[in-house]
């Protein structure tokens, strides 16, 4: 058993079931539904015993929140491009078509331990985390987290939105002008931002344009769904396309090419940077070349 914190009850000024009690208490877990999932993890330990949801909470209780005893990665051998490594986060590059993570053997997760090294710390975590996710049909940076610490910090972050992300895509349609989009997603505020990077012309009574995006916000599948609320899809977006989505086999044009974060430990500022993929460079250049032909 790995103790990650420790809290002693000193006072109960009122009647309270643990999940109740602890939130706020261990700033490793800030809300209360990632208390209660730590409970039914069994992460949670109350006097030496596994803590349940619904008991009360005593003054004198030793509460201890325990590294989770899930199982580990499963080693899935794949060589990833790893812009950034320290010893306490790393920053990689997950290829299209495979998950962050989930119940799953080909996962970014589980291809970790054979690309970074150990973290050398004392809170070192037992194997490297990611702490956001992209989809699956997504390519790009992912931030993962070598200690407790770390892991704790970047989560702050991302819910403070002091993580700065931008993709890279191909849309389709022609867009002339940088803009927002506002649109709710699940009736909740979304905000996304868009910079026309080159507008391309192409044979097939359309027209491409590249583009920059940059999530404010961060619900599923927002920029996805921002961009095809607006008429201009993502080339290969097979979920949020439109009754003129170009046909093409070649995947989703959607790449997370840069992130910037103040490095919870060095302060300093932490910019990574990564080429749009080769597959957009050859495609944009074989639609460039067919127009030539014909002209």
């Amino acid at each position: 058993m790995i103790i990650i914190a420790t809290h002693q009850v000193l006072t109960v000024t009122e009647k309270q079931r643990l999940s109740d009690y602890l939130v706020g208490k261990f700033e490793e877990i800030p809300t209360r539904k990632g208390i209660k999932k730590a409970i039914l993890n069994h992460q949670v330990i109350v006097n030496n015993e596994i803590a349940i949801t619904a008991q009360w909470v005593n003054v004198g209780d030793e509460i201890h929140l325990i590294e989770s005893q899930s199982a580990p990665p499963k080693d899935f051998e794949i060589e990833l491009e790893v812009p950034y490594e320290d010893d306490f986060l790393a920053i990689v590059v997950k290829p299209s078509g495979i998950p962050v993570s989930g119940n799953l053997f080909k996962t970014l997760y589980n291809a970790l331990g054979d690309n970074l090294k150990s973290s050398s710390q004392q809170d070192k975590l037992r194997w490297p985390l990611p702490i956001h996710r992209l989809d699956t049909a997504t390519s790009g940076l992912v931030i993962i987290a070598k200690t407790h610490a770390v892991r704790v910090e970047l989560g702050k972050m991302l819910e403070n939105k002091s993580i700065q992300k931008r993709y890279r895509a191909i849309l389709q349609g022609t867009l002339l002008d940088n803009g927002n989009i506002e649109s709710p997603i699940a009736e909740k505020k979304a905000l996304s931002k868009f910079e026309v990077v080159e507008n391309i012309t192409t044979l097939k009574d359309t027209s491409l344009t590249l583009v920059n995006l940059f999530p404010i916000t961060g619900r599923t599948h927002q920029l996805r769904i921002h961009v095809s609320s607006i008429g201009h899809p993502i080339v290969g977006d097979k979920l949020y396309k439109n009754d003129t989505a170009m046909k093409i086999d070649k995947g989703l044009f959607l790449c997370a090419v840069e992130v910037q974060f103040i490095h919870p430990v060095t302060k300093e500022l932490l910019k990574v940077e990564i080429d749009q993929p080769a597959k957009f460079n050859s495609y944009l250049q074989r639609e460039k070349r067919r127009v030539l032909k014909y002209i």
